[in-house]
């Protein structure tokens, strides 16, 4: 039995809440590594940041900013909106221990350092480090021996809607 993998019951539900928290008390019952919070909120920060980079594009876009091609701005939009809901399901499944999140966290994290480190070099380097420096721990976290085994679930036999 794997301690991440809450029992599922007869009816096919888990051990969990309605936020995840697993409810019960049989032993082994895995606790939530501090690791996977941290990286929960780094990822969750992120998608508000790319959120909150999307409405002030789309109030540019509104106010008449100019654009190149109109429906290159519109895609470019959709991308951040999509990638911004892409990171929240992410964190919200990395929290409740979902195994596919880890490999979308790292790739997240690794997109991160890509700006990150020419912003920081590039003379921004307040900015730089704040994209740097929660990108690093996060990676960190993401390979730690409690957050892997945590980590580890793979759905149930439950339907996803």
């Amino acid at each position: 039995m794997n301690p991440a993998q809450p029992a599922s019951g007869p009816d096919g539900s888990d051990d969990s809440d309605a936020t995840g928290n697993l409810t019960s008390n049989r032993p082994g019952a895995a606790h939530r590594p501090v690791g996977i919070v941290v990286i929960s909120v780094v990822v969750l920060l992120e998608a508000l940041a790319l959120l909150g980079a999307a409405a002030w594009y789309a109030f540019e876009l509104l106010s008449g900013a100019p654009v190149l091609t109109f429906w290159g701005a519109i895609f470019t939009l959709g991308l951040l909106l999509a990638f911004s809901g892409w990171l929240f399901a992410v964190g919200h499944f990395l929290f409740r221990g979902f195994r596919w999140t880890r490999a979308a966290a790292l790739v997240a994290q690794l997109f991160v350092l890509t700006i990150g480190f020419p912003t920081m070099t590039g003379g921004l380097v307040w900015q730089g480090l704040t994209m740097l420096l929660p990108a690093l721990v996060a990676i960190v976290f993401l390979f730690q021996k409690d957050v892997v085994a945590y980590a580890s679930r793979t759905g149930g036999a439950s339907a996803a809607l």
